[in-house]
């Protein structure tokens, strides 16, 4: 599991590297801010339309080899658009057929390395490794951030391409050596072999659907992501806006998001027992900061309030990981990833847009407040029809006639 999370840094460092390079290749190929958006898009439509099959692909094949030829062929995807950058070779069209390419693989890599870290260590630890990824991809992003100025900078454009390259086959070099620890629940092949024409696609769709603890963690999730979250956006409208703020003040703040997020992974790695409930709760929590946040009247004030934020979004994001990956059975955890890839993609994009507009409607303080409480309510209204809708206890009360020594009758009598 160490090896497991030093690659898996490496490989979060290098794409990070690679993503924020290339939205500076695409505005300088194009000049346009339009298509750098384009760009992100074609990379995440992929999981929109085939996260399913390739859940079912993670759930047939052999975990390791599907992560480690995944990773291969992202790094091969990686080290061709390095050498068409170099020679000068690359233009809008080349680089949306390699970020689609991109999406293809990441349909399968995801949810197989995803669960490959699961398998390294027992059934109660599964959480905690969860949070380790969660802390090893913080960590990754800040690193990458970073290292992609001082590529750019000292060796050019190429130099990130390259990076995340050899990062993609540290990691499939990695792979065939690790070994779970005692006590790991190991993927069953018999188990596979077992399920036969069962091992559809539809099967994890019906799953999830019947599944009313993951169709309550979607909502809580989807709701969540639309209306808070995009920080990067409604933060930055605020600060530059109706807190007079610079570039400077807004990257303050950014960072202290990503110190928060550091902060609630190492937290959300202590949880042994995630639920949808603590979910739930940590969601609303952070919608009532941000309603708070929205109010500001100054820079420090948002700050301060800024860390708790990221530290409850990561916690709740480590625990709604960790029952999405425990929750299903283990022939059914690729696909049931698989779909949660496609409704995370409808959030991602439609997410931005929407909130988009409530600013211009609202204003940023408003888009904060609104979407909080929206945020909030939806949570509450969502335990309080949980709480009616559950079955109440039928208590019978014993008379004075009843004999002591025998049983009162049963409900169903």
């Amino acid at each position: 599991m160490r090896w497991w999370s030093v690659a898996n840094f490496v490989s979060n460092a290098g794409t990070w590297m690679q993503l924020t390079v290339q939205n500076l290749l695409v505005l300088q190929i194009t000049g346009s801010a339009a298509a750098t958006g384009l760009s992100m898009s074609v990379q995440a439509a992929p999981a929109l339309l085939i996260s399913v099959l390739g859940g079912a692909a993670v759930d047939r094949w052999p975990r390791k080899l599907t992560a480690a030829v995944s990773q291969a062929v992202l790094g091969a995807i990686a080290f061709t658009t390095a050498v068409l950058v170099a020679l000068d070779l690359i233009d809008m069209t080349s680089l949306m057929v390699l970020a689609a390419l991109t999406g293809v693989v990441a349909t399968v890599d995801n949810p197989a390395c995803a669960l490959l870290g699961n398998d390294l260590v027992p059934a109660e630890d599964v959480p905690s490794a969860i949070g380790v990824g969660a802390l090893v991809h913080q960590a990754g992003r800040l690193v990458g951030a970073a290292l992609a100025g001082v590529a750019v900078g000292f060796l050019g454009t190429s130099a990130a391409y390259f990076g995340n390259g050899l990062s993609f086959l540290f990691v499939a070099s990695v792979i065939p050596f690790l070994r779970p620890a005692a006590g790991a629940v190991r993927q069953d092949a018999r188990a596979v072999e077992d399920t036969g024409p069962d091992l559809t696609v539809r099967e994890g769709l019906a799953y999830f659907v019947r599944r009313p603890r993951l169709v309550a963690l979607a909502g809580v999730t989807g709701i969540s992501s639309v209306f808070g979250r995009n920080y990067g956006l409604t933060l930055a409208v605020l600060v530059t806006g109706p807190l007079a703020g610079g570039a400077g003040s807004f990257g303050t703040v950014s960072t202290v998001l990503a110190v928060g997020g550091i902060l609630g992974a190492v937290l959300g790695a202590r949880l042994r027992r995630p639920s949808v409930r603590l979910v739930g709760a940590l969601a609303a929590a952070g919608a009532l900061l941000q309603v708070v946040a929205g109010l500001s009247p100054s820079l420090a004030v948002l700050i301060a309030l800024v860390l708790p934020m990221a530290v409850v979004e990561s916690v709740s994001d480590t625990a709604g990981t960790a029952v999405l990956q425990t929750d299903p059975p283990p022939h059914l955890r690729g696909r049931v990833l698989g779909v949660w890839g496609s409704i995370g993609t409808v959030w991602g994009l439609g997410g931005p847009p929407a909130l988009g507009l409530l600013m211009e409607l609202a204003g940023p303080r408003g888009a904060l407040v609104t979407g909080g409480l929206l945020i909030a309510g939806a949570i509450g209204a969502g335990s309080l029809l949980r709480r009616r809708r559950a079955p109440a206890p039928v208590l019978l009360r014993k008379g004075e006639h009843d004999a002591p020594s025998r049983p009162a009758l049963s409900p169903a009598a």
